[in-house]
């Protein structure tokens, strides 16, 4: 596979991913803005722009409709919904070749479908566009798992979809340490990453902190987990290595890191997971950011830019 599509299904991944993410987390923070009157619009805006990455504007006090504007619509904010949907458009456009015809026309409509969608949302409430995305988001999903060959290209794009998924669960979990065992803001957490139902069932409807990280973090089952989505994307790494298998080590940076992490949890006992949980939490990030960087190395033949120096012309 030439190294430009398999960046491209990687970062595919990783895009609608983020959109459909993004979308959920503020899908549920809105609400909760609306709902209840005792939140403080800026404090918890801001809170939520940490959890994002995103660097709120200076000078200006949030509320739910500057959030939306700046996290869902705008167009300038690399991390926004919009942004996201586009570049996840962009790269589709420029994979044709390894990408199916019904994946294409589900982002395309999509990306056309964008600024009607925002005039409605602005109408009727933001819920309206976070449900388009959401849906959007998992019928391409949906349609990627039918018409895609399980080869290279599948690896690529699932892989991306991982990566961004550890991300943005670790980001959410680290924007409630600290709080107390038994605050809403738990609840928060579950109905963000689309896995309060599930959880419920799982834990016969007890909502404790330890849990709720526990099944996040650990749990083998549910494939929003940190775990699941780390180890998906080893075997999407191991599946990639087409080298002999080596004797001793890892065979490349990017699997090692994942392997780890993975191993980190996967031997760590739940009791033991909320004792220094920001210290566990900032480390999956770092592994994220890292694993990032060894595939783009990798298997994209991305490297920094070099100054020459000492150049003579002859």
């Amino acid at each position: 596979m030439l190294a430009r599509n398999a960046e491209s299904l990687y970062w595919i991944g990783r895009y609608v991913e983020r959109a459909d993410d993004t979308a959920r987390i503020l899908d549920v923070s809105v609400h909760q803005l609306l709902e209840d009157a005792t939140v403080d619009p800026d404090s918890t805006s801001r809170r939520l722009l940490a959890v994002l990455g995103i660097a709120p504007p200076a000078g200006l006090s949030l509320d739910v409709w500057s959030l939306t504007e700046l996290v869902a619509y705008s167009e300038d904010n690399a991390g926004s919904i919009v942004a996201s949907v586009n570049s996840a458009r962009e790269n589709t456009r420029g994979a044709r070749e390894v990408v199916s015809t019904e994946m294409w026309e589900c982002l395309n409509a999509m990306y056309n479908a964008v600024e009607e969608r925002q005039a409605y949302a602005r109408a009727m409430g933001p819920h309206a566009f976070f449900a388009f995305v959401e849906e959007r988001a998992a019928m391409f999903a949906g349609l990627a798992d039918s018409t895609m060959s399980r080869d290279d290209g599948w690896r690529f794009l699932v892989l991306g979809r991982s990566v961004e998924r550890v991300d943005m669960i670790v980001r959410l979990l680290l924007s409630r340490v600290g709080d107390r065992a038994s605050s809403p803001g738990w609840v928060t957490v579950l109905r963000s990453a689309g896995a309060h139902d599930t959880y419920l069932r799982t834990y016969r409807g007890a909502l404790d902190a330890g849990r709720v990280v526990q099944f996040l973090l650990l749990d083998r089952l549910f494939p929003r987990s940190v775990f699941h989505a780390l180890r998906q994307a080893e075997a999407c790494l191991e599946q990639l290595d087409h080298q002999p298998t080596v004797r001793v080590g890892a065979r490349a940076e990017a699997l090692r890191l994942l392997g780890r992490a993975r191993s980190d949890l996967e031997f760590l006992r739940p009791h033991d997971l909320l004792d220094d949980l920001p210290r566990r939490l900032a480390a999956l990030q770092t592994t994220v950011r890292e694993v990032g960087e060894a595939v783009s190395l990798q298997y994209f033949h991305t490297a920094p830019w070099v100054a020459w120096t000492n150049a003579e012309v002859h």
